[in-house]
């Protein structure tokens, strides 16, 4: 809370949910009285209220009328320029004076208004004229009662503020090019006028015919006002409020002096100082203040209960200096400058004495009972349910009768779609209400993006929307998932609290797949081993091969959508399934659809003890081919991004000399720079289509990385029977993006999350656990590092390592370990390996001072960090 406050003298509130801005507020004498009024807050404090039917862009008071020099008020609408007369008459009640208004006059607009000025343009006595800039840049002059003429500013494509000097005679504005640009108005009125400005073709581009700027001023930045002091009729000065800085020009442009800013600013106003040769400024900013400047130097700051859009300083009730303000929400204040002291004081607490040794078991009382939530919740704790919102989704057991992919085919295959219902049911009434659907590529949506109004409890909405393929390659989920995001009011936060729901739901095997030709032979095999006698597969998977005789089909075929053929085999003496296909990566789905079958089939038999296991070696050589693959479809990306971008600085240089060439008055021959462009036009083209082919390419290839990932984490779980959580951990090690760019890749990523796991949980010793790992994640030069991690997690799970999120059990625990498992890789043998590539880099925190260091001995983990 700030000391130093705007001391309030009169404050209210204007209009109900309406906007204002810098031209909304004129402080005037616009019934021509010459008191000024405003003492304490009271009912006939507002002296006249007008509904005028249009938006008011502007309000200005000024000598508008002809034959008078009365002031009287200017209205500025979007299509339209009115002046009314405000006069009072005597009340003889208690209510007061009345006040009428009555317009004198009105120009109809034939283009947008946006803001005006007014001024004695041309150096007239004794009356007014006003200055309309319009939306597309044009400047429309009227004296009084009369339109006099319209010109277009060179170059204009969006309108700034706008500001008239009677000492130079000149307009002054801020161009869309952050330039202060400045016009006399004898140029603008011996201009070609505006109504000509289609004639040529030169003038359609934006340019008068004799129209030329007096002086320019570069400030790079947009500006938010211009105003312009004049105090004596030596010297004036123009001010322009940037949006960082603001600047103080003198008549010709040049800079007599600028101030970085340190807030936002919102509106300003230059006004006379009591020492000679200075200026003061007002400037308001977003974070509620009202700062004081004389020149360049703050002299006071005072917080304001709002954040002001326009700030006057007048003579109200024979009080000099009051500051008024205006917020955008209509907030109207007159307040003056001040200090609010505080007068707390603390009160003296009791001292007492401390007893050390009930603090301590008091201590690890509340440590014990952190720990034992920890453990038993997780590390979020555990909130009391509320079912503010149920959603569930249910996907259609058949595909749509007309499909939604009627123009995608995948091959020569015709590309099905399925219908998914998503319901909301709401118990309270809820804000904000926003489904979000997302679907693994290249399966898509029709939709994906829903929004809706639970304005009354106990409600029910229900949308639908199709998925299907677009791409010749498969997912690597057939899962969905519907997110909401709604906002719950409540007594406190009426807005309403942010939360998040989810409902998953799962895609029918038949939307991407089509029964196949069995193969018998095939370059990758998996062999599940299950605890229970074989099943039928055309129980498993009805709808994907004929009924037989015997009803026991114990080989099937499956054909994804694009080519890929998959073949699953049940053995008919053991318990044992074998999927194959020449895709490594098409394994995944067929694999994880057979074990999700099963479990569902003997879950409907009441049997509860069937389990899946894997005892087949770790297929690893064929996922480092496809992490391989990846990374140097990655490499390839960045080598074509550097070209693309030589070959697009060669370009423009290229261009530079030709626009030389072609500015010369003397002619010289070009030298062939023509065809030299020509040439390397060609190659950025191809360059750029190579880029969008590789990011293709990489974007399939991340989607088949995807898959044997999941594949790979399945047999890890099945062969070590990890459980659920212990699953959850290696799904985040190992997916942790769900898209790939150049910036932050799969292998840097995960190579980090293994590196953490063998450091922490997997760790052999206490020297492990201390090793600090990089903090930043950059593209490797190589994946070998990556595959030399994977090698040894598994390593260590299969020495009997636990997967866990506390680093307290990272002690080994005693397994055995399958036969014909994964084959254990001889730690001394990496160690050596390790040790003649990398060293190890100590790093110290006071310093930064890196030192690199061969160590004689270092444990495992050691030898395959950096």
């Amino acid at each position: 809370m700030s000391l130093f406050k705007a001391r309030d003298w009169w404050s209210t509130v204007l209009g109900e949910k309406e906007e204002f801005d810098q031209g909304c507020l004129c402080l005037a004498d616009v019934d021509n009285t010459g008191n000024g009024k405003g003492d304490g807050a009271q009912a006939e404090d507002m002296l006249l209220e007008v509904h005028l039917r249009d938006p008011i862009l502007q309000v200005e008071v000024g000598k508008f009328v002809s034959g008078t020099e009365m002031l009287h008020l200017a209205v500025l609408h979007s299509r339209k320029l009115c002046v009314y007369s405000v006069s009072g008459t005597l009340g003889n009640v208690e209510h007061g004076n009345q006040y009428q208004i009555k317009l004198m006059y009105e120009h109809n607009l034939q283009r947008t208004a946006c803001n005006m000025t007014y001024g004695s343009f041309g150096g007239v006595k004794g009356r007014d004229l006003i200055c309309i800039q319009s939306m597309d840049g044009m400047l429309m002059v009227f004296e009084q009662e009369s339109y006099a003429f319209g010109r277009f500013l060179p170059g204009s494509l969006l309108p700034g503020p706008l500001a008239y000097s009677s000492r130079t005679d000149s307009f002054i504005t801020v161009s869309s090019c952050r330039q202060v640009e400045s016009y006399k108005y004898q140029v603008l009125a011996f201009a070609t006028d505006a109504d000509k400005r289609q004639e040529t073709e030169q003038q359609k581009l934006g340019s008068g015919k004799r129209l030329v700027v007096d002086w320019t001023l570069n400030i790079g930045e947009q500006a938010l006002d211009i105003c312009i002091v004049s105090f004596n009729q030596s010297a004036s000065s123009v001010f322009v409020l940037g949006e960082r800085n603001f600047f103080c020009l003198k008549d010709n442009g040049q800079i007599r002096f600028m101030k970085k800013l340190d807030c936002s600013p919102s509106c300003f106003l230059p006004y006379c100082s009591v020492s000679e040769g200075t200026i003061n400024t007002l400037i308001g900013n977003h974070n509620h203040m009202l700062h004081i400047y004389q020149d360049v130097t703050l002299k006071w700051a005072t917080q304001l209960p709002h954040i002001p859009v326009a700030v006057r300083v007048g003579c109200l009730h024979d009080l000099k200096g009051v500051i008024v303000t205006l917020s955008d929400d209509g907030h109207l204040q007159c307040s003056y400058l001040g200090t609010d002291p505080s007068f707390f004081q603390a009160p003296k607490v009791e001292s007492r004495e401390l007893h050390y040794e009930e603090l301590d078991i008091e201590l690890k009382e509340l440590q014990k009972i952190i720990k034992d939530v920890n453990k038993s919740q997780g590390i979020w704790p555990m909130t009391e349910r509320e079912d503010d919102l149920k959603v569930s989704a249910m996907v259609s057991p058949k595909f749509d009768s007309v499909s939604q992919a009627a123009d995608i085919e995948v091959g020569t295959d015709l590309v099905p779609s399925v219908t998914v219902k998503v319901t909301l049911q709401n118990r309270l009434a809820l804000q904000k209400v926003k489904l979000s659907v997302y679907v693994q590529p290249p399966l898509v949506l029709t939709c994906d993006q829903f929004t809706f109004e639970f304005m009354a409890p106990e409600m029910s909405r229900t949308v639908a929307f199709s998925v299907y393929l677009k791409g010749s390659y498969t997912p690597s989920e057939l899962e969905g998932n519907a997110v909401v995001s709604y906002s719950r009011p409540s007594d406190i936060n009426p807005d309403g609290i942010p939360r998040v729901i989810q409902c998953k739901f799962r895609l029918p095997l038949k939307l991407i797949c089509l029964p196949g030709q069995p193969s018998k032979t095939a370059s990758h095999k998996l062999t599940i081993d299950t605890n229970k006698s074989p099943v039928s597969l055309l129980s498993l998977f009805p709808g994907f091969a004929n009924q037989s005789e015997d009803d026991q089909v114990n080989v099937m075929g499956f054909r994804f959508l694009g080519g890929s053929r998959v073949t699953l085999l049940a053995s008919k003496t053991s318990q044992r399934y074998r999927i194959q296909s020449e895709q490594f990566e098409d394994l995944w789905l067929i694999t994880n659809e057979l074990i999700i079958r099963l479990q569902e089939y003997f879950e409907k038999q009441g049997i509860k003890d069937f389990a899946c296991s894997f005892s087949g070696s770790m297929p690893l050589q064929e996922y480092f081919e496809l992490i391989d693959h990846h990374f140097e479809l990655r490499i390839n990306g960045e080598k074509l991004e550097e070209l693309l971008s030589e070959r697009a600085v060669q370009f423009r240089a290229i261009q530079r000399r030709l626009l030389t060439r072609f500015k010369d008055k003397t002619p010289a021959p070009l030298q062939h720079l023509d065809t030299l462009l020509d040439g390397t036009y060609k190659q950025v083209i191809a360059l750029a289509d190579a880029v969008e082919e590789n990011q293709d390419s990489l974007f399939q290839s991340f989607t088949r990385l995807k898959s044997a990932t999941h594949l790979v984490i399945l047999l890890i779980g099945l062969w070590q029977k990890l459980s659920t959580d212990q699953i959850a951990i290696l799904e985040a090690a190992f997916l942790p993006l769900q898209q790939d760019t150049q910036e932050l890749g799969w292998e840097e990523t995960v190579d980090a999350a293994i590196s953490h796991l063998l450091k922490t949980c997997l760790s052999k010793s206490s020297k492990e656990q201390a090793l600090n790992l990089s903090s930043q994640l950059n593209i490797p030069k190589d994946t070998s590092r990556l595959k030399k991690h994977i090698t040894l997690l598994c390593d260590r799970l299969a020495k009997g390592g636990r997967l866990c999120l506390s680093t307290d059990a990272a002690a080994p625990q005693t397994m055995v370990m399958p036969v014909g498992g994964c084959t254990t890789i001889p730690e001394s043998d990496l160690e050596e390996r390790s040790i003649e590539q990398d060293s190890t880099e100590l790093f110290t925190n006071h310093k930064h001072l890196i030192v690199e260091t061969p160590l004689p001995e270092v444990s495992p983990l050691q030898g395959v960090s950096e």
